[in-house]
């Protein structure tokens, strides 16, 4: 199969659009750069120079593509609208990456007992809206067969080109460099978690299998921060983590981050994908933490 993939130089593109290779599609990846164009042709994947912003460009590769994976941005409307448009009609498939965050509360540190599931969403707060009401678009696309894999805190080691997940990285980085692993506020929000390699899987099997107008969580467990921060101290031989203020989370990350990614629960289970058969094999983000950060283990 022919596939476009944006965000190929990526942590989730980039993972998806290598293992894709590996498994005989043809991949074409949009990069920004030619140090990027260069890492991904490492991996056999054909780099397609451009942006999220060059739509001619999104129009034509999508047109010529038998199936579409946005993995660059959850939240760019005019690139998705262009995609949408140049396959509009042709029954191709479209999968569009999201992020749980959409559910997530403002909670400081915070537990809460709220899961959802892919058929009970809570009303999106304002920052989240543009994202759940972009989501909307794709799945009432006509003539596309659109998926949404609405993903939960990713975690483990890129698949295809250099690159990191999100979250984990930021709290990795914060210890090393402070010497102490922190978490916001009483660190009892939890969120649910997911491996990078079972992400790949789940892409690949809604490509074969997903049928328009789908819209799933991609999660296979769910830990603590401060749960997290712990299995960072004692891995990096920290001594006990140690809580930190919302608003010095916010100066260090920004408000959203530190809101929505760090201090919120976002606790959600998948339901749909249990008719594709997909068995995720790293369902511990706390062991993976304790197996492959070490003093001595590469940087995350």
């Amino acid at each position: 199969m022919r596939l476009f993939v944006t965000g190929a130089s990526g942590f989730i593109g980039g993972s998806f659009a290598a293992e894709a290779v590996r498994r005989g599609h043809q991949v074409r990846g949009l990069i920004r750069s030619t140090e990027k164009a260069a890492a991904c042709e490492a991996f056999g994947i054909v780099p397609v120079h451009g942006t999220l912003a060059d739509h001619d460009l999104l129009a034509d590769e999508a047109s010529t593509a038998d199936a579409v994976i946005n993995a660059a941005s959850s939240d760019d409307r005019d690139a998705v609208d262009v995609l949408l448009k140049a396959l509009a009609g042709s029954e191709k498939a479209l999968l569009h990456t999201s992020g749980s965050s959409i559910v997530a509360d403002d909670a400081n540190g915070e537990p809460s007992e709220a899961v959802f599931d892919e058929d009970h969403l809570p009303t999106p707060t304002a920052d989240k809206a543009a994202r759940v009401a972009l989501d909307q678009a794709v799945l009432s696309a006509p003539g596309v067969r659109s998926v949404i894999l609405c993903n939960a805190l990713v975690f483990g080691d890129a698949l295809g080109p250099k690159a990191r997940s999100v979250q984990l990285p930021l709290l990795i980085d914060q210890a090393r460099e402070s010497g102490r692993a922190q978490y916001i506020g009483r660190g009892l929000n939890r969120w649910s978690t997911v491996h990078i390699a079972d992400v790949v899987d789940l892409y690949l099997l809604a490509l074969d299998k997903a049928p328009a107008r789908t819209f799933v969580f991609v999660e296979s467990g769910e830990a603590a921060f401060r749960d997290m921060a712990q299995a960072i101290a004692d891995a990096l031989e920290l001594g006990d983590p140690v809580s930190m203020t919302i608003e010095a989370a916010k100066a260090r990350w920004g408000r959203s981050r530190a809101l929505y990614s760090l201090a919120s629960n976002s606790r959600v289970r998948s339901v749909r994908t249990r008719a594709w058969d997909w068995s995720p094999r790293h369902v511990s983000v706390i062991q993976w933490i304790a197996d492959h950060l070490s003093p001595g283990a590469k940087a995350l």
